[in-house]
């Protein structure tokens, strides 16, 4: 199970851990220094898919020499984001021919089959919201 806890801090901000300890800054968009909740999905989106297309590429025997992608989104209205674009940046090795098409074929199944986001985003992910009983 994926878990993390989202506060507010002591001066006002708020702050998602993880178990392992990693934290992250979140805000709106107009404060210095954090991420929105949208660009942290967007994030979400293009680490899935790179963290995953990097090692298996790898195990190809096609280690790259860059890459990078861009996860943009525009809002379609005050609550909902109209598609979500990835866009790879990516140097292929001098000399490697075949690296274009092996990148190519995983970036594809990755981004087909095996990014639990894009995937949580592609297909209807139900959530459930638990409040505590404030009744006393």
């Amino acid at each position: 199970m994926a878990s993390v806890r989202v506060e507010r801090t002591d001066d006002g901000g708020f702050v998602a851990t993880n178990a392992r300890g990693a934290r992250v800054a979140i805000g709106g968009s107009g404060d210095d220094g954090v991420f929105t909740p949208v660009e942290l999905l967007l994030a979400a989106l293009g680490g899935c898919e790179i963290v995953t297309v990097e090692p298996l590429t790898a195990e190809r025997g096609h280690r790259l020499v860059r890459l990078a992608a861009t996860v943009e989104a525009e809002k379609v209205a005050p609550t909902r984001l109209g598609a979500v674009t990835v866009t790879y940046d990516v140097e292929l090795p001098d000399g490697d021919e075949d690296a274009a098409r092996v990148f190519t074929d995983v970036a594809h199944r990755v981004h087909e089959n095996h990014c639990t986001v894009g995937r949580a985003l592609r297909e209807t992910t139900p959530t459930e919201q638990i409040l505590p009983d404030l009744a006393r």
